[in-house]
């Protein structure tokens, strides 16, 4: 069985003019959400065997967070440019590249290809994934490759902890 985490990075600023969109920081918020839903995860799940964040500074930053909270070496956190295309054909080619050594990951993306993935390859159908929730898929299959169709089993949101 593999199980996946998908986390969409915590909410970023839009009051810097002139940065690139790959350079937008968290907001106070962002940074303060982070530390919430890391610090409930490491009290419910094991910590995931693997971490990957998109380049973009506000998703690295959000795994840099969860690495702090969940005791994740920061120099094994992976970071993947694909991550930062938005769509969930990135998404699914990392985690269908993920290690079969590894039974858990934890990704951190973006808002339509995490919309898009969990909707297709969960059996709960989600909306929204609001910034920094997380949504957690259960596959049983023995390799990342061959992921189908899993379980839902966690859907959680910041407005959930507060």
């Amino acid at each position: 069985m593999k199980t996946l985490y998908i986390v969409r990075h915590a909410k970023s600023s839009w009051e810097y003019l002139g940065i690139d969109d790959i350079d937008r920081p968290l907001k106070k918020r962002g940074i303060k959400d982070a530390h919430i839903m890391s610090k409930f995860l490491s009290k419910n799940i094991e910590r995931p065997d693997v971490f990957v964040s998109s380049s973009a500074n506000r998703a690295l930053h959000t795994g840099i967070i969860f690495c702090e909270n969940l005791g994740f070496p920061l120099a094994n956190l992976q970071i993947s440019r694909q991550l930062y295309s938005f769509s969930d054909g990135y998404l699914v080619k990392t985690v269908c590249a993920l290690d079969d050594a590894f039974n858990s990951a934890i990704i951190f993306s973006h808002d339509h290809g995490i919309n898009t993935f969990v909707n297709k390859f969960g059996n709960k159908p989600i909306a929204h994934v609001p910034t920094c929730g997380i949504i957690g898929i259960k596959f049983q299959e023995k390799h990342w490759k061959n992921i189908k169709k899993g379980k839902t089993f966690m859907t959680e949101f910041p407005k959930n902890h507060k």
